[in-house]
């Protein structure tokens, strides 16, 4: 068989394990997510209050005006079309970060572009946070790719850096933190740009929908029992890890404290990220970091961690590793891929009393915390970097950049 046939069969080996694994494991969250943004935003559309109706085991709307705004359209399709439009936005957005994100790693390594990117998309699918991004009906993978555009938008030196920052964050709060990283980055003009864009998309809401807005800011933002209980498993968040500690009475200071020791590692290491032109690793820093300080961060919320582990893949070469270093990395990537993969936190989601539970039940969070410290930053092992930088040179990279739940 030859080289190009032995591709086409793991191929399809992966895909068709993947789907057995997918139909037959049990974890299927039924469209929860989505059946909220259509019943909401349809109950609202017919005149009623966005944020007044709840599902019949009391979830409703907790995201800002703006984003009800962008999902009128859903109003106008029943039920199973509502689905489909969902799956296949999410499709296209994991198409473009994976593009973005994994193409200049197969040009690096000299790989053929259609097998890695067919890699790419069977090891994304294996990942919990994905399964559940699509079996919940979520908008992360939406997000993480209009924030992944302005990556795109830097790399090529372009005036409409921030759009995407900007429109993510008047969808949902937590990519607010991208508009930190472009400011303690020095880049001002997209920083602006992101802030002028969020609050011009959340003005624009605020003009259509004066009463939702009113209600978002005063009330429903600050209600934490619409999100949900900070104590549940599936919070893998800092807060959700004190929150587990005493689920009865969390300790706030000690989650500030937490808050305030990875803003400051974050802010280090993507200042030096950014100094060595690997913008990269300072975006899939910051998506680790809005992960760890978002005081909900369900597990399908995870999927800002996609970015870091490309990042680490791209930091070296993968097979065979030439030196300690690089070994130490792949044993890490690896390691927390298959963590990120293998649900463990639902196994303690009816108790994590003891150490062990205390571990398990926060195997997520430890994974965030590991790249936040550990992911590499700048590709100082320069082995075989001729095609990739190449091609990052050819579209205008600067040096060294690899050219809620609803409750």
């Amino acid at each position: 068989m030859n080289a190009g046939r032995r591709r086409v069969v793991t191929v399809l080996a992966l895909v068709t394990v993947l789907a057995v694994a997918i139909a037959v494991l049990p974890g299927h969250r039924g469209w929860f997510d989505v059946g909220v943004y259509h019943g909401a935003v349809g109950h609202w559309m017919r005149g009623g209050d966005l944020y007044e109706w709840t599902t019949g085991n009391g979830y409703g709307f907790t995201y800002p005006p703006f984003a009800a705004v962008s999902m009128v359209p859903m109003a106008t399709l029943a039920w199973y079309p509502t689905i489909v439009a969902n799956l296949l936005l999410t499709t296209l957005a994991a198409a473009f970060l994976l593009h973005l994100l994994v193409d200049p790693l197969a040009r690096r390594h000299g790989w053929t572009r259609w097998y890695a990117l067919a890699l790419a998309c069977c090891l994304l699918a294996g990942l919990n946070p994905v399964r559940d991004t699509v079996s919940f009906g979520q908008v992360n993978l939406l997000l993480v790719a209009l924030v992944y555009l302005d990556l795109w938008l830097l790399e090529r030196g372009s005036r409409l850096a921030g759009v995407g920052v900007g429109l993510a964050a008047a969808v949902k709060l937590t990519p607010a933190v991208f508009i930190g990283y472009l400011l303690v980055t020095g880049r001002w003009r997209a920083a602006a740009t992101a802030a002028g864009t969020a609050v011009g998309a959340t003005m624009i809401a605020a003009a259509l929908a004066p009463d939702a807005t009113r209600t978002f800011f005063t009330e429903a933002l600050w209600d934490t029992d619409r999100v949900g209980v900070l104590a549940y498993v599936s919070n893998q968040s800092l807060l959700g890890l004190v929150a587990r500690l005493d689920p009865e009475r969390p300790d706030r200071r000690l989650w500030l404290l937490l808050v305030v020791a990875v803003l400051a590692v974050w802010a280090l290491r993507v200042r030096r990220a950014v100094r060595e032109g690997d913008e990269r690793a300072g975006f899939a820093l910051t998506g680790v970091a809005a992960c760890l300080v978002s005081p909900v961060t369900w597990v399908h919320h995870l999927v800002w961690l996609v970015p870091g582990l490309v990042v680490l893949a791209a930091s070296t070469r993968l097979w065979p590793p030439v030196d300690a270093t690089a070994r130490r990395r792949v044993r890490a990537g690896v390691v927390g891929y298959v963590v990120l993969c293998s649900g463990l936190v639902w196994v303690f989601a009816n108790g994590s009393a003891g150490p062990w539970g205390f571990v398990g039940a926060n195997a997520y969070v430890w994974v965030s915390i590991g790249m936040l410290a550990l992911l590499p930053i700048g590709r100082a092992d320069t082995d075989d970097h001729s095609g990739f930088t190449e091609h990052c040179g050819a579209v205008g990279a600067p040096r060294g950049v690899a050219t809620d739940r609803q409750r």
